[in-house]
């Protein structure tokens, strides 16, 4: 492989310089921030809560914990998680500050000022020191970020010993009938509801395209094992449009 070959990567379907897709993601999601929530329900007819609190149901948050939420945009994991636990502390990382602007507004953050943290960051670069957290959990942010297995690093060096890695994201149907299917729903729908709620089809074709982009269950599973994880496990939610992976910092 060339060095210029190990300086590309996708966004989408597009191949582009690593030193590029950060800032072309942040521009997705900038501009989408205003409407991320929305578009959340519209895309998924709402089955994205659904899965959030599948989410919950394996970690089994637990009072006196705290989250690291990488991604956590407007804030629905960390809500969950602080409202699972009774009485913990979650800090919501995302590198786009009008997601975290957007979440920090919502009535949840508000009601719980005193237990949330809104951080400005990057995933491949986490601002926090060494075994700090109990739990990590990045809901469909993973697959936007430039080099996944830095991203998991990350994710293992901060995390205490026992701490817990949670990634929920969209995976692919073992079924190549119903994958074809979705596929179709996929890139005729959800970028002209983009449009319609939006205004920005481009970003949520690039949403879509990166779906189809992301390594499958077991792929990603060996990803998290070669991060330093054990007792890796996946669950596929409605049949595998989407999964949960779980691994430990043994």
């Amino acid at each position: 492989m060339t060095d210029e070959q190990q300086k590309t990567t996708h966004f989408g379907f597009k191949t582009v310089a690593e030193d590029d897709k950060a800032g072309l993601v942040h521009g997705v999601f900038t501009n989408v921030a205003s409407k991320y929530d929305v578009m959340n329900d519209a895309m998924s007819m709402g089955i994205h809560r659904i899965w959030k609190d599948a989410m919950m149901d394996w970690l089994a948050p637990r009072s006196g914990q705290k989250l690291l939420d990488v991604a956590g945009g407007t804030g629905d994991i960390s809500f969950r998680f602080l409202k699972r636990a009774g009485h913990a502390h979650a800090t919501v990382l995302d590198m786009t500050e009008s997601m975290l602007v957007a979440g920090s507004h919502r009535p949840e953050a508000i009601a719980q000022a005193e237990s949330l943290n809104w951080v400005v960051g990057d995933a491949m670069a986490l601002p926090f020191e060494s075994n700090t957290f109990d739990v990590y959990t990045i809901s469909f942010g993973i697959r936007n970020v430039t080099r996944i297995q830095d991203a998991l690093a990350e994710a293992y060096r901060v995390l205490r010993p026992g701490g817990r890695l949670m990634v929920l994201e969209f995976s692919q149907l073992p079924n190549p009938a119903m994958q074809w299917a979705y596929d179709r729903y996929s890139f005729n729908v959800i970028p002209v509801l983009g449009q319609i709620i939006a205004n920005d089809r481009d970003s949520y074709q690039y949403l879509v395209e990166s779906i189809r982009k992301f390594p499958d269950q077991d792929s990603f599973a060996a990803m998290i094992r070669d991060a330093g994880f054990g007792n890796v496990k996946y669950r596929n939610l409605t049949m595998g449009i989407a999964a949960l992976h779980s691994g430990w910092k043994l």
